[in-house]
């Protein structure tokens, strides 16, 4: 009989004992996935380690140094660092290092790939530069006939970096793929420097430029948002008649509908009700 009333109460201890061990092994998988998803969102920068994969030659260019992305490679096999390993792998894949490495090292290269979740990186730029693509369409459609090409290069793939482009002027095509721009914009960021409105004389083509990169913070630049004038255009065509400057500015000035809505400031916008029609109309 005592074995008989002992048995419940043993089955009871049995049970909460289960529990209690139940809800460690969850409070360790609860934290132990914090610990990951912490280890994953911070380290420190790639620029921070001696094998960054990068020198400056006598013309303060920046090289890429296949030497010191091998010895990154290798060391991030043997060692965590998510944040330093993906920009790594993003730099790697900017400058094609999977043709560069023989294919021993390759298969080295594909481990650490797989290891920091590579095949993200590339996602994962694309969507961050989606708004950007939309801004280059929108702003494009905003000023067609203009003689005025605006485009996005996604330089996590600089064999086919070109990924917006309105208002073609220059004949390329989307998915084209860009050379030196990647090598320039690392070049400027290193020397603290912006080129706006620079000059480009290709054969009898002549353009206005301006490229503004585009930086993400765990990558450095990912992107360059270009605007390309036409020049010749302009000077050869559209202001060689009266005619030709009105269809311009009537195509420039083109909308698709009016709305009711007030951009000027307080004293601007008193000025405008009394007569002012221009920013530069010294009459008040």
């Amino acid at each position: 009989m005592l074995m008989i009333k002992a048995l419940p109460s043993e089955i009871s201890v049995n049970v909460i004992a289960s529990i209690i061990v139940s809800l460690l092994f969850l409070v360790a998988g609860f934290l132990w996935g914090k610990y990951k998803e912490r280890r994953q969102r911070f380290g420190k920068n790639l620029d921070e380690y001696d094998f960054y994969p990068f020198t400056i030659n006598r013309q303060n260019f920046p090289e890429f140094s296949l030497k010191d992305f091998r010895l990154g490679m290798h060391y991030f096999l043997k060692n965590e660092d998510y944040t330093a390993a993906r920009q790594l792998i993003f730099i790697g894949e900017q400058n094609n290092v999977r043709g560069q490495l023989e294919p021993t090292e390759q298969k080295v290269y594909a481990q650490l790939f797989e290891k920091f979740d590579g095949c993200k990186i590339a996602d994962d730029t694309t969507e961050f530069l989606e708004n950007y693509a939309r801004a280059v369409r929108l702003i494009g459609k905003s000023f067609p006939n203009s003689g005025m090409e605006i485009l996005l290069h996604n330089l996590a793939d600089p064999a086919h970096s070109l990924v917006a482009l309105e208002n073609n002027v220059t004949g390329r095509n989307l998915r084209d793929g860009t050379t030196s721009l990647l090598i320039d914009l690392k070049k400027r960021l290193l020397l603290h420097e912006d080129r706006l409105n620079y000059e480009l004389n290709i054969g009898s083509r002549k353009f206005k430029c301006t490229t503004i990169p585009i930086l993400r913070k765990e990558f450095g630049v990912v992107g360059a948002l270009c605007i390309n004038v036409d020049v010749n255009y302009l000077t050869d065509d559209v202001m060689k008649s009266q005619e030709g400057i009105e269809a311009f500015f009537r195509s420039f000035c083109r909308t698709d509908m009016h709305l009711d809505e007030n951009i000027l400031s307080r004293d601007e916008f008193a000025k405008a009700q009394k007569g002012k029609r221009h920013f530069k109309d010294d009459r008040f």
